[in-house]
């Protein structure tokens, strides 16, 4: 690993989250003297990697993120074969859809549909969610075993008082997941919000994206013609990237 990137890498992370950090906040989280970190921020800034607050002295995330997001976002193709199929769910069921991707320990909303209502909405493309308290993530550690494991290894973050932090009973849950086919969050990762999330397999029948729908939690249990729309939604991707199958097998299922 070079050390240099690795830093520099660091410092893109704790910066995210429109977090704003001066070079002092940088050094403490990253266990690093202020004249190493300004150093690396400075050559991150040249590149437009992060800015300087216009009058402040902290830094947060620049914009040549952004247009590194958006070349990998437009080159996913789960994303490309999912969007008519969001759309006709986010139409038919009224709700917003979030289709996810494995990121790290967590998941990024690597598309966002928001409701068909009209309401003002803050966009989701790109918003990371810590995977054990999420539909979407759920769904990729049931199918995933090696994100499982890494999840599973913790520490698991308690974001709100349904949030699920013991590895034991995350565990129960998502083999729950795989024998009903679907993920349910309850108010786990935000305060009245619940959602539910199915998954989305590749040629090889591996679950490579996951897709929900989001709710109000006062409205469960979740409508089964919803969940039947989401499963459809999921389906029909699956099919458009090649899947012979679904829902997706997980490694044990498949041939040798």
């Amino acid at each position: 690993m070079i050390q240099a990137i690795d830093r520099a890498a660091q410092i893109l992370r704790a910066l995210q989250g429109s977090r704003h950090l001066g070079v002092s906040e940088l050094g403490v989280r990253l266990d690093l003297p202020p004249s190493t970190v300004h150093g690396i921020v400075k050559s991150l800034q040249v590149h437009g990697l992060v800015v300087q607050e216009p009058h402040g002295q902290r830094y947060m995330l620049g914009p040549t993120l952004l247009q590194l997001s958006n070349v990998y976002l437009d080159t996913l193709d789960v994303r490309a074969r999912a969007m008519r199929w969001t759309t006709d769910l986010s139409e038919r069921t009224g709700l917003a859809v979030r289709l996810g991707a494995e990121f790290f320990d967590e998941v990024i909303v690597i598309h966002h549909e928001p409701r068909p209502d009209g309401s003002r909405q803050m966009p989701e493309t790109g918003l990371t969610i810590p995977a054990h308290a999420s539909a979407l993530g759920k769904v990729l550690l049931a199918h995933r075993p090696m994100f499982r494991e890494r999840v599973l290894a913790g520490p698991l973050r308690n974001l709100t008082g349904d949030t699920i932090v013991d590895p034991a009973e995350l565990a129960r849950s998502l083999d729950e997941v795989v024998r009903t086919g679907h993920a349910l969050e309850n108010e786990e990762a935000v305060l009245g919000e619940a959602s539910v999330a199915a998954a989305i397999a590749d040629r090889d029948g591996e679950a490579v994206a996951a897709v929900a729908v989001v709710f109000p939690a006062d409205q469960q249990p979740v409508d089964a013609k919803v969940l039947t729309l989401l499963r459809e939604c999921a389906r029909n991707v699956s099919r458009e990237l090649g899947a012979t199958s679904w829902p997706p097998t997980t490694p044990d299922d498949r041939p040798a």
